[in-house]
């Protein structure tokens, strides 16, 4: 049985100006040596922007539409999280995938800039969710509420000043997706929308199999987009985290897959809200030629 005193609420600390929880920073040198192989794929986003729904879809792709084989273990043993440390016994995200067989399917959190460079030396394949920065804010305050391993997320308030000025665990969104677009033409980088997704799944997953190089019938491919809808993933112990105990993450405070939609900002944030983040970020998304749609 795990012991629940193991767990405890993180607190930020700094690696490049980057906050990141401190149990990440005290293991900087071992993350920052990681040994990438040249068949890795890589899934990168920041938290709660479809990162558990594109794992699903590249596993589904990986094993050709066999759900069962998708079923062998809960999606966070699947798929290694790096920046993940957890007090032993239990096993750390580099320790599962320094045992794991090639090909690895990894999961991180990081800012480009933070990626341990072992990936851009073996020119591993990474695909890059993004969401739009309102949906996301949201889905990561209430991730806060309800996994015992993260910071106290204060108020919505007090949380949304902090998402905005970058005082979050992963650090700044815009810093986030900024730095991975910048660097998609110079790496092989599939970056994906997650209101895309929402839009259109089989255009959406279709992008992924190619990427892959993977070719699916119309039929597997069918299956694949029922498989990984929202009310499907959502009732599947398998993707949705309940196999963990409450005192790790708590699913009656708030769900792990909690909606899933484009626009549920609505309900959250004020008018004064909304246009506060909407110019604090609004300079270096024109800049960068990135462009978020905030409903359907």
């Amino acid at each position: 049985m795990m012991d629940p005193s193991l767990i405890k609420r993180a607190t930020l600390m700094e690696i490049e100006g980057v906050s990141l929880n401190d149990d990440t920073v005290e293991n900087w040198d071992t993350l920052w040596a990681f040994k990438a192989r040249p068949d890795d794929i890589l899934i990168s986003t920041y938290p709660k922007a479809g990162t558990t729904w594109i794992q699903e879809i590249v596993d589904m792709i990986q094993h050709r539409g066999d759900s069962q084989k998708c079923a062998r273990a809960p999606v966070y043993q699947r798929f290694p999280f790096i920046d993940l440390f957890l007090p032993a016994p239990l096993v750390s995200g580099i320790d599962e995938a320094g045992t794991m067989p090639s090909p690895r399917t990894i999961k991180t959190h990081l800012q480009l800039k933070l990626l341990p460079p072992s990936f851009w030396e073996q020119n591993c394949k990474i695909i890059y969710v993004a969401r739009n920065a309102k949906d996301n804010a949201v889905s990561y305050f209430h991730f806060h509420r309800m996994n015992k391993g993260m910071p106290e997320p204060g108020t919505w308030e007090e949380f949304l000043d902090n998402f905005i000025t970058g005082k979050v665990a992963w650090g700044s969104w815009l810093d986030h997706v900024c730095g991975w677009w910048e660097a998609k033409d110079r790496h092989p980088i599939l970056y994906l929308f997650y209101e895309d997704m929402k839009e259109d799944p089989l255009r959406e997953i279709k992008k992924v199999a190619k990427f892959l190089g993977t070719q699916l019938t119309d039929s597997l491919l069918n299956q694949i987009v029922q498989h990984t809808a929202f009310e499907s993933m959502k009732g599947n112990p398998m993707a949705n985290y309940s196999t963990l105990p409450d005192f790790i993450m708590n699913h009656t405070v708030s769900p792990f897959m909690r909606k899933g939609l484009v626009g549920n900002w609505k309900e959250h944030f004020t008018v004064a809200q909304s246009e506060r983040l909407d110019d604090a970020f609004a300079e270096k998304l024109r800049s960068s030629g990135l462009t978020f749609r905030t409903q359907l």
